[in-house]
Parts: C-alpha cells; sequence; structure tokens
C-alpha cells in the first residue's frame, strides 16, 4: 500500500473513506488505518481503529511532526495471539512507539483529544499538545 499510495498529512477534520484513499493516492495516517482495518474485515479478521500519539524521538517515523503527534493506526484479532497492532503508515507491526488513547470500532468514535471551548474566536489564538513518554524502572522485589 505504501508503495502507491503517499503520505499526506492534513488538519481538516474526519477521514477518508478506503476507495476516496485509493482514488486520491494520498491519505494521512488516519486514511491509512481506515483503509488498512477494512481491508482486514474483507479478510474475514476481527479488526479495530486505534488512535492515539505516535512516540518518535528521533522523528525517523511518517505522520509525526514533533513530540505528541496524534496517530491513527489499526488492530486485528489473530487467534491465540490476540489483537496485534499494525501501523500501515510506517509499514510496522507491535506497538512499542505507540501510545494508544482510544480504541473504536469506526474512526469516528475514536479521538485521543477531546473538548469544546465557548467564548470568541479572537480569545484563543493557537493550541499547543504535547506528550512526554517516561520510562521507569520497575521497583526491586524483596523476597
Amino acid at each position: 500500500m505504501a508503495g502507491w499510495i503517499a503520505y499526506q498529512s492534513r488538519e481538516d477534520e474526519g477521514s477518508q473513506s478506503p476507495l476516496e484513499t485509493l482514488d486520491r493516492g494520498w491519505g494521512a495516517c488516519r486514511d491509512f488505518a481506515v483503509l488498512f482495518v477494512e481491508a482486514a474485515r474483507c479478510l474475514g479478521f476481527g479488526a479495530r481503529i486505534v488512535s492515539g500519539y505516535l512516540f518518535n524521538p528521533d522523528q525517523s517515523l511518517t505522520g509525526s511532526a514533533d513530540a505528541g503527534s496524534t496517530h491513527a493506526w489499526g488492530e486485528v484479532f489473530v487467534s491465540g495471539a490476540g489483537w496485534i497492532s499494525f501501523d500501515p503508515t510506517n509499514r510496522s507491526v507491535g506497538g512499542a512507539n505507540l501510545v494508544p488513547v482510544a480504541v473504536a470500532r469506526n474512526i469516528r468514535q475514536a479521538m485521543p483529544v477531546v473538548g469544546s471551548f465557548f467564548g470568541s474566536g479572537a480569545a484563543l489564538s493557537a493550541m499547543e499538545v504535547e506528550v512526554e513518554v517516561a520510562f521507569s524502572a520497575s521497583p526491586a522485589r524483596e523476597s
């Protein structure tokens, strides 16, 4: 898929249908995730959309503009193994660099950040989101 469908970041809301992504030849990570999940379902697999963040400290992965980039991917249920993460944007399997926030059957139900603002348009000129991923060592157990 990534060889003939190009990644293109989009700021507008919503996602493209799988047919739109194929026809246009480009899409954002959420469009790739929707296409992937629908393809997996057509093959008889249980599949779901995951929305969250892409942990990419060296900026080497597609779909990451900075720390805290929202990202979408898919998970497929494999009997005996459970839910397996697939990131079609980066052509990767497994979720070591994926921070899930929302899981849903449909992309419209999976939003990593939801909120409302009430006030005049001039009251809010910008918004920034930053996610910091920190790993800590497990405390030693005493016997």
